[in-house]
């Protein structure tokens, strides 16, 4: 199976949020997908969730899990969810191999 890979920068910050929001960090998560929209077509949607929904693909790496509903799945198989925090911007950043164009915010994209 294709994998949603967490990189250590972006683990800490989903358990950082977490804790945070006093969600259990034993069953909760990041929920990420895919929804129309953005200057090029899809963009990322993100929340924080307690746990994951039935039929969610779940990814567990560098300690923190990551959920994702079967039709988003389709447009993020073999991303990486990376944190990013410099002078001109913090946040999660998407490396997407499906993504064949991008805007310049890097929140949406054509896949």
């Amino acid at each position: 199976m294709q994998m949603i890979h967490i990189t250590e920068k972006a683990a800490a910050k989903i358990r950082q949020l977490l804790a945070k929001e006093s969600v259990p960090e034993e069953s909760g998560g990041l929920r990420v997908g895919v929804q129309g929209g953005g200057c090029s077509g899809l963009s990322y949607a993100m929340r924080l969730e307690t746990q994951a929904r039935d039929r969610d693909k779940v990814f567990e790496e560098n300690g923190a899990r990551v959920f994702v509903d079967p039709k988003s799945y389709l447009y993020l198989a073999n991303t990486t969810l990376d944190y990013q925090e410099d002078l001109m911007r913090q946040g999660f950043v998407f490396q997407n191999p499906l993504a064949t164009r991008s805007c310049g915010c890097g929140s949406s994209f054509t896949a």
